[in-house]
């Protein structure tokens, strides 16, 4: 009976030190097996948050670097060529009013104001209409002239000059090219004998005006009167001059 016992006691204890053993070793195995599992969960943890940063920072800066480059490729690009563009356009702006004011000068240049001095000038009695004379202007220069407002008239040493119709003055100034003729009108006495101061004149002075009235135009001009020299009086008046000979008479 002991005996039997005995036994039973040692099996239990051998079944109970094996199972101490085994979980001891399961332990051990489970230790070393939570380690390699807690470290490759950190391994990947940490692969994973490296790849992560690495990625964001990839696509970060895929982004960045697109967006960047992009946009300041696309805006530098764009504002600089619209500006070079406009600057561009500035000095072409430029250039054209310079020509403008090219064309003007040259045209300036070309265009001068007709007088005495490259003009010839003579005048002619007329006995129709009555008590009027024709002054006809030449231009003998090799550029345009022009005739502006009316002829300056002085006989022999008088002390006043005649004014101009103002209901003759044309709506453009008179421009003769080379080799053309304008014309003005002067009515030298009242047909009906209303004039004072009645005199013959034996010398004519013809003066142009500038581009302003009554300012110089240049030299004046002394055409040459019939011997008898022109009778006039306080009747005395002129036409602006005309570019037609018909309206320099027909007032």
């Amino acid at each position: 009976m002991r005996t039997t016992r005995r036994l039973r006691l040692l099996a239990a204890t051998g079944t109970a030190v094996a199972a101490l053993a085994l979980t001891a070793c399961q332990d051990g195995t489970g230790t070393k097996d939570e380690g390699t599992a807690g470290s490759a969960t950190a391994t990947s943890t940490t692969a994973s948050a490296a790849a992560t940063p690495k990625a964001s920072e990839g696509a970060d800066g895929t982004s960045t670097g697109t967006g960047t480059g992009t946009s300041t490729g696309a805006g530098t690009g764009t504002s600089t060529g619209t500006g070079a563009g406009k600057s561009a356009r500035t000095p072409a702006g430029t250039t054209t009013a310079k020509k403008s004011g090219g064309g003007q000068d040259d045209a300036s240049a070309d265009r001068v104001l007709c007088n005495g001095s490259n003009t010839a000038v003579r005048v002619q009695s007329l006995s129709r209409p009555l008590n009027h004379m024709l002054i006809t202007v030449t231009n003998t220069g090799s550029k345009l002239c022009d005739l502006t407002y009316y002829p300056i008239l002085r006989f022999d040493e008088m002390q006043w000059a005649p004014q101009g119709a103002k209901e003759t003055q044309p709506q453009a100034v008179t421009t003769l090219a080379p080799g053309e003729s304008g014309y003005a009108g002067v009515l030298l006495s009242a047909a009906d004998g209303s004039g004072d101061g009645g005199t013959t004149g034996h010398k004519l002075t013809v003066a142009f005006q500038g581009m302003t009235p009554n300012s110089s135009g240049g030299a004046s001009a002394l055409p040459s009167l019939p011997a008898k020299g022109v009778y006039y009086d306080s009747s005395l008046q002129v036409t602006y001059w005309q570019q037609n000979r018909a309206d320099a008479l027909d007032w």
